[in-house]
């Protein structure tokens, strides 16, 4: 059976002085995570390995954004990171200078029969 969403968590995140994408994307990737806590796992027996992680973010320059850096920052799962189009570079009118500002979607998916018939811990 294909695997199935059942977790989505959105985040922001920004680099206010070194217009790096990658920092900006680090940033809103634990923005999304910073508040989950998914007992299933201990509560089911099951391994996080079993988990499918997919991770997009936002941001103007998808092409300066390091994927595999920001996807050994995640603590579990398989872990899959892409960058895409999206975010905002915001200019001071002032001095030029550039504040990056990346969004993130955290998904994770398992496979539905590693849920199903699992009979509750006593």
């Amino acid at each position: 059976m294909a695997e199935q969403r059942f977790i989505i968590e959105m985040g922001m995140g920004g680099d206010l002085h070194g217009q790096d994408y990658t920092k900006a994307a680090a940033r809103a990737i634990e923005d999304a995570i910073r508040h989950s806590s998914i007992p299933m796992f201990e509560a089911l027996g099951l391994d996080h390995a079993q988990m499918r992680v997919q991770v997009t973010v936002g941001v103007q320059a998808p092409d300066k954004v390091d994927c595999a850096a920001l996807a050994k920052g995640l603590p579990r799962g398989r872990v899959e990171v892409r960058a895409v189009h999206g975010g905002l570079d915001v200019t001071n009118p002032d001095s030029g200078a550039v504040t990056v500002i990346a969004n993130a979607a955290v998904e994770a998916f398992l496979d539905p029969s590693l849920v199903s018939g699992r009979q509750e811990r006593t």
